[in-house]
């Protein structure tokens, strides 16, 4: 998935920052247990830079689609998407939570014009056809705020190593109760 550019009232917002990658994350020693690298393909969903089109009637030229939906332009997704990647090659450092739906979810405190807001990203892992690899897909990402204070998934948290590690092997990803 290659994101094209979007064209609004004369600008171009650059997508590029989400097209697909590779990122190797490395995971330290402990104790007997040696360092471990993971290789990673990341894929960047349009919901990390577009909204729904529920209940809204918006600028027919703030539509944007891919093959499967069409969503609506946001330019506050937009502007924080730019972060994303950055906060994908470290999420080693983050913390991770279980949804209890079979993804999972980090949240990173940022400024956002000098005001903290809780970034939600969201995320899939599954093992990639070609050996060794795992796929990792950013389903959404977004900033807490009104429209979407009441759907957080209780926290129930995991380390991504744990996720990377589990995932390779095909090993069950057990939600604690």
């Amino acid at each position: 998935m290659r994101w094209m550019p979007f064209q609004y009232d004369g600008t171009e917002y650059d997508l590029q920052h989400l097209h697909p990658r590779t990122v190797v994350y490395t995971q330290p020693e402990k104790g007997a247990n040696p360092p471990r690298n993971y290789t990673v393909d990341v894929i960047f969903s349009l919901h990390c830079f577009t909204r729904g089109l529920e209940n809204e009637n918006s600028d027919p030229g703030l539509l944007y689609s891919d093959s499967r939906e069409t969503r609506i332009f946001d330019l506050r997704r937009y502007e924080l998407s730019k972060r994303l990647p950055g906060i994908i090659a470290n999420l080693t450092i983050c913390k991770c939570f279980h949804t209890g739906r079979g993804n999972f979810f980090t949240i990173k405190i940022l400024d956002d014009i000098c005001v903290p807001v809780e970034y939600e990203i969201y995320f899939t892992a599954s093992k990639s056809p070609k050996a060794g690899i795992v796929n990792l897909y950013v389903q959404s990402a977004y900033a807490r705020d009104v429209s979407h204070r009441g759907n957080r998934p209780r926290m129930k948290p995991i380390s991504f190593s744990v996720i990377l590690y589990n995932t390779l092997h095909k090993i069950p990803i057990i939600v604690p109760k």
